[in-house]
């Protein structure tokens, strides 16, 4: 047999060979690769075996079973023995206390942890816990509540030009003049506007009581009025209410069984004496007071009363001046001026006119704020109410 015929066969053979792996559509390098990376695979595996064994040895597991003591706690115990054992209390309580700390974070730590400090407190020493009681003892402070002071001596006072009181606590002469509606032309300023208006001040009294009311009129613009109510005592005006009506109603309450006087805006209670008047019935107290005995009230007298408003009580101040001529729209008069010292922390100054001919009724009357603002009141009439 040739050569040619014996190596034939062996070709067909690499032949077939050749055409099976193409069918099976793999390349030669993948099946040789395949088991090299298999083999890593595994050895890889087998170099990590050896890494898994070290978390069992840290042994978090068994931390956990410590709770197991907590139903150990010997806090009681600690009640139980005498105070000669405390050495062996600390070594059982430290270790549950930090057992319910570490889990604790998770909630809320500060409340349960405060609460144990105070268990524990109250354990170590037996006389503590008298200590804690101690706080409550402030407790007694709302039990004292303040009370309102008894006001001024004086609700009104006359002193002389040299200084001297002349009126003390004893009744002063008064003399109320006869019943009267009286008429004013009114110029005025308000937040820079002048204006022209008219008022109007009507005063009645009968079986020991009076009633005053003033009214100033604007046209276009409304009016303002004040009244004043009370009786009539030795000492002359004793108002019991006084109104002051603008937009809204204000008004105050004079106790005076209660030395205090209180405000519809609810505005802390004021101080208050007999002798007392609201912004209204001060004027007519003033001509009670000279009708009755001119002759005590010489130029430079001054005359002080506790004065009320509807939101608070000041002490208005006048000082008696001279008798002036006045040219009013009723014709020329001669009045008595008194002025109103200012004080600080006024919001009104006023000067008055009151005529002797006329039982010493005012017959001009100027207020003045400290904006700017005024109101001049000038009699024009009078007649009967």
């Amino acid at each position: 047999m040739s050569l040619r015929q014996r190596a034939l066969p062996a070709i067909t053979a690499v032949v077939l060979g050749g055409h099976a792996l193409a069918l099976l559509g793999l390349p030669l390098w993948s099946q040789v690769s395949a088991p090299h990376t298999k083999v890593a695979a595994m050895q890889t595996r087998a170099l990590s075996l050896p890494e898994p064994p070290a978390p069992p040895p840290a042994a978090p597991v068994p931390a956990p079973k410590a709770p197991a003591p907590k139903p150990q706690q010997p806090r009681p115990k600690v009640q139980r023995p005498t105070p000669a054992a405390p050495a062996p209390t600390p070594e059982p309580l430290d270790t549950p206390i930090r057992e319910t700390v570490e889990p604790l974070p998770m909630a809320a730590a500060p409340e349960p942890a405060a609460s144990e400090a105070s268990e524990t407190a109250d354990a170590g020493s037996g006389a503590t816990p008298a200590t804690p009681p101690a706080p409550p003892a402030p407790k007694p402070e709302p039990e004292t509540p303040p009370t309102p002071s008894a006001g001024p001596a004086q609700g009104m006072a006359i002193t002389s030009p040299d200084g001297t009181p002349l009126a003390s606590d004893a009744p002063v002469p008064v003399q109320l003049p006869d019943p009267a509606r009286l008429s004013f032309a009114v110029t005025g300023q308000a937040k820079r506007f002048n204006y022209s208006a008219s008022a109007e001040l009507v005063w009645r009294h009968a079986n020991g009581q009076y009633r005053a009311s003033q009214e100033v009129s604007l046209f276009l613009l409304g009016s303002r009025s004040q009244t004043s109510e009370g009786r009539i005592t030795d000492r002359g005006l004793e108002p019991s209410r006084f109104n002051d009506k603008a937009r809204k109603e204000q008004s105050a309450q004079l106790a005076f069984d209660q030395n205090l006087a209180h405000f519809s805006t609810g505005a802390p209670d004021a101080a208050i004496a007999p002798g007392a008047q609201d912004r209204l019935s001060v004027f007519l107290q003033l001509s009670a007071l000279l009708a009755a005995a001119p002759q005590r009230y010489p130029a430079g007298t001054q005359i002080s009363f506790i004065t009320v408003s509807a939101r608070r009580a000041d002490r208005w101040t006048f000082r008696v001046g001279e008798t002036e001529t006045l040219d009013l729209p009723s014709g020329s008069t001669q009045a008595l001026r008194l002025d109103k010292i200012a004080a600080a922390g006024d919001d009104q100054q006023a000067s008055l006119w009151l005529a002797p001919s006329m039982q010493y009724l005012p017959v001009r009357i100027r207020l003045a704020q400290d904006n700017g603002d005024f109101a001049d009141l000038q009699l024009k009439g009078r007649q009967a109410p």
